[in-house]
């Protein structure tokens, strides 16, 4: 199952003051868990767009500190720019990006939606996916008036109530948070300063005045140009290139042109993809023809095969004098080496007329190895990982009673999944050093210290990942789930002792050696 990523494209309405777009993206940069993806900074727009993304826990912690930060820091009243706002932090859309569907994002806007009302006194008003109202699908209709036009609306008119929060206007407005599929936020610049043919072009693209479908825009002059400003909110079933050629021809029956075209945040590869097998008319073309594409795709695919850790680099990390990768890494990584030598006794195995008897067996074995070298290889990272998780939320903050929760729940998420990940390699390399009393046993006799080998790094990575459990676990309150966890490894290193005593008396029986 993939671990849960929501993307954040939030956009607050200052890009004049650079120290002020630094201190809400260092609120944001904060949380642990959380990336910032892109940073966005529009003068004439007067908004900046943030990109980050992360866990959904922390991407709404994250969202909310910045809203909290950017009302602290922006005062509507004094707010000038070319863009729609009716909020310092204006618009709050969360976005499934993997392991997570639409709905828990809708939960999420609705969860921050209503700590941003309780805790910040803000009104909020919630869209796309999260609308609880048909006419608050679309932004703009809850935009209309910006923020003058709310403050004098808000508390007379009924349709004007926010979902969550007072029905009053403070200097940080309102705030709109939703959920949504991805969107390319796109503008086209031509060549004029007359603002007029950039508004009527926008009137003719946008789908609300009956034109393009999924394309949303305004006219605006930028820089001393018409602009035609958009989201595009479905790339698949109106392409990005479709849109400029239709904005192309528009301008043209004003005897202007499109000069140029800019990215606001970021775009799915596919869409550019799209645009370029549109433009240059490529027929029968298939993404994987792209270089990089396929490159990378090969190089999945040997990893995946070979179990491919990176040896000496990975072992420069070891001898850094870092945190990580540390000892739990490290067991994984001798628990993948050691399935990787089971698999090789397989091999040299398999097709041996003198081992005809056992080959179905050695292909079984062949088969387990190379998925446990596999799986193996992946906790290398996810061992780090885990670690890293654990110090981030231990620099969590704890000034309020809500920071102070958030931070010793994630704590103890982060702890235990730090013991679970080497439990699993604890469980694996006992499944290796099954494997690999198998061989000793049965495999190519030329071999069979190759597989004597195995058993033993398998059983120094079970002792190295048992170790990383308990550390893990005396850190968390004594419970069921804890003493459960011990349990199975204390079962395991008895397992493992028994494998280890009957491949070093196979050894010495089948193979010869003197162990004494």
């Amino acid at each position: 199952m993939n671990t849960p990523v929501v993307e954040c494209i939030a956009n607050y309405s200052e890009a004049r003051r650079a120290e002020i777009v630094d201190a809400i993206v260092a609120s944001i940069t904060a949380v642990p868990q959380v990336v910032l993806l892109d940073r966005h900074s529009d003068g004439d727009h007067n908004r900046t767009v943030l990109s980050y993304a992360g866990p959904p826990d922390a991407v709404a912690v994250a969202a909310f500190k910045s809203i909290a930060k950017a009302a602290e820091l922006i005062d509507l009243n004094d707010h000038h720019g070319e863009h729609p706002r009716i909020g310092a932090t204006d618009v709050v859309p969360f976005v499934p990006i993997s392991g997570i569907g639409m709905s828990e994002c809708v939960q999420l806007a609705h969860q921050v939606g209503r700590r941003v009302a309780n805790e910040l006194n803000i009104p909020v008003y919630l869209y796309e996916e999260a609308a609880t109202q048909p006419d608050r699908r679309n932004l703009e209709n809850i935009r209309r008036g910006e923020y003058e036009g709310l403050k004098l609306e808000i508390g007379k008119d009924p349709k004007r109530e926010p979902d969550y929060g007072p029905i009053e206007l403070g200097s940080a407005g309102a705030t709109v948070i939703g959920a949504r599929n991805p969107l390319i936020a796109f503008n086209v610049y031509l060549s004029t300063s007359d603002v007029s043919i950039a508004k009527k072009i926008a009137r003719v693209v946008r789908h609300s005045s009956g034109g393009m479908r999924y394309v949303k825009a305004l006219g605006m002059i930028v820089d001393g140009r018409a602009q035609v400003s958009m989201n595009l909110t479905n790339y698949k079933a109106t392409a990005v290139g479709q849109v400029v050629e239709f904005i192309r021809r528009e301008a043209a029956r004003y005897g202007v042109s499109v000069v140029s075209s800019e990215l606001v945040g970021l775009i799915p590869e596919d869409a550019l993809v799209d645009a370029a097998e549109w433009y240059l008319q490529l027929d029968k073309f298939q993404p994987d023809q792209i270089l990089e594409r396929r490159l990378r795709g090969a190089l999945v695919e040997r990893s995946q095969e070979t179990g491919d850790l990176g040896g000496a680099e990975f072992l420069d990390g070891l001898a850094a004098g870092t945190p990580t990768p540390g000892g739990g890494s490290a067991a994984a990584y001798t628990g993948a080496a050691a399935a990787a030598l089971v698999a090789m006794v397989a091999k040299l195995t398999i097709g041996n007329k003198k081992y005809i008897a056992v080959e179905a067996q050695m292909s079984s074995i062949l088969e387990k190895a190379m998925d446990l070298k596999r799986d193996l290889s992946s906790a290398v990272k996810k061992d780090a990982d885990a670690f890293n998780a654990v110090m981030q939320a231990y620099r969590m903050p704890k000034d309020t009673e809500v920071d102070a929760d958030l931070r010793k729940k994630t704590i103890t998420e982060a702890t235990m999944q730090a013991a679970q990940i080497p439990l699993q390699v604890a469980r694996m390399t006992t499944a290796v050093m099954e494997l690999a009393e198998q061989v000793v046993a049965e495999g190519n006799l030329n071999a069979i210290t190759d597989g004597g080998t195995a058993a033993a790094m398998a059983h120094a990575a079970l002792m190295g990942a048992g170790y990383n459990v308990r550390v893990n676990l005396s850190g968390l309150n004594e419970s069921a789930t804890s003493d459960t966890l011990k349990s199975e490894l204390s079962d395991l290193e008895a397992k493992a002792v028994d494998l280890d005593n009957k491949v070093r008396y196979l050894l010495q029986t089948r193979g010869g050696l003197n162990l004494v």
